[in-house]
């Protein structure tokens, strides 16, 4: 009772020729997402960085956000020297009503953002809320920084 293995194929194994390379059909899209994700980081902190660049020391407040515009929002900055600024650009007092009426005569929306330094008299700010309400600019929004006190919390 004996057992014999039997092989067929003689001893040599038939191999594929892979030397060949073949063109790869499908897209390797990791590279791609990694680099969105990159971008999406870089403009996520940027983003907060590009808003007008003028120093000063808004009042704090706990009133709540306006909301967004499609068009970038007209900001007229007053600082505690009393210069006052359409974007970053400084104007003189006396050229100020010409200029927002020539930039409202160009814009279709009619908001416009005024940012006070807080050192700034009440007087001062009325002024220009005058002024841009004879540029042509009737709803005004005023800039403050979040966090501030509150009128309703309670006394401790």
């Amino acid at each position: 009772m004996g057992a014999a293995v039997h092989n067929s194929g003689g001893g040599k194994r038939r191999r594929r020729n892979r030397s060949r390379a073949r063109a790869m059909s499908e897209i390797n899209v990791t590279p791609f997402v990694d680099v969105m994700l990159v971008l999406l980081i870089i403009f996520m902190v940027a983003a907060p960085l590009m808003t007008v660049g003028i120093p000063i020391e808004l009042p704090k407040t706990a009133a709540n956000a306006l909301p967004g515009e499609q068009e970038e929002p007209l900001t007229i900055t007053l600082a505690a020297d009393g210069a006052v600024s359409i974007q970053t650009t400084e104007v003189d007092r006396a050229d100020l009503i010409g200029r927002l009426r020539a930039i409202a005569a160009e814009r279709d929306g009619n908001r416009v953002y005024l940012r006070a330094d807080g050192a700034v008299p009440y007087s001062d700010v009325v002024q220009i809320m005058g002024a841009l309400n004879k540029g042509g600019f009737d709803n005004i929004g005023l800039v403050t920084d979040a966090g501030g006190p509150s009128l309703d919390a309670p006394e401790g």
